[in-house]
């Protein structure tokens, strides 16, 4: 009796069994055929015969930075502004001239020079001010070297223990000889903070343009 007991619950477990494999074999042919790669669960892209995407392999824009025009101002090349101004003997207050881009003759003052060398973002997009490194602390200042003001300016670089006079930097008025213009004109790679973007002809709008009666001829 037992043994008609055992035999009865096996077989209806083989019969469960053998039943449930042949359902899940049933839904699995239904839904994928023969194949054993099938993504039947997979949300369903759509696609289109036109792309709407951007090839991720495009290289970034990149916002060049530039100065907003002003029509009321002169627009001049940075390094040509700060040339004129020490090769007109580089005062504080003293007006001097200068041809500015379209050929217009100009007039500005050190106030239209210093921003030059005060203001960061510049010399070229996410550049720092020329102050921040040659500041008047000039124990940690680069070249002992103050840019911040005009009194610095004319000190010079070099100036140990706080001396009042340095390296001359302006060249004795000879701009294109000068240390400043090397420095601002040319690549110093090997100078942290001075490379070719240095050199990329940062153009700003500085000075005023001179009434016709009162501009002097140039070249």
């Amino acid at each position: 009796m037992k043994d008609d007991v055992k035999k009865y619950i096996f077989g209806a477990v083989a019969v469960f069994l053998v039943g449930v494999f042949i359902w899940v074999g049933i839904v699995f042919v239904n839904a994928c055929g023969l194949s054993f790669s099938c993504k039947r669960g997979e949300l369903a892209v759509a696609r289109t015969p036109i792309p709407t995407m951007i090839p991720a392999t495009l290289p970034a824009m990149e916002i060049a930075s530039s100065a907003s025009v002003d029509p009321d101002k002169c627009h001049v090349a940075g390094v040509e502004l700060v040339g004129a101004w020490v090769e007109a003997g580089s005062s504080k207050t003293e007006v001097f001239e200068f041809t500015d881009a379209n050929g217009v003759s100009c007039e500005a003052t050190f106030a239209d020079v210093s921003p030059l060398f005060t203001q960061a973002n510049l010399w070229y997009s996410g550049s720092l001010s020329c102050v921040s490194c040659h500041s008047v602390t000039l124990a940690v200042s680069p070249a002992q070297l103050d840019l911040s003001s005009y009194d610095g300016i004319i000190a010079g670089s070099r100036r140990a223990d706080d001396a009042p006079k340095g390296t001359d930097i302006l060249g004795g008025g000879k701009w294109t000889s000068s240390l400043l213009y090397q420095f601002l004109a040319e690549t110093k790679a090997d100078v942290p903070g001075h490379d070719e973007a240095l050199s990329s002809g940062l153009m700003v709008y500085a000075g005023t343009p001179l009434p016709a009666a009162k501009a002097t001829p140039k070249p």
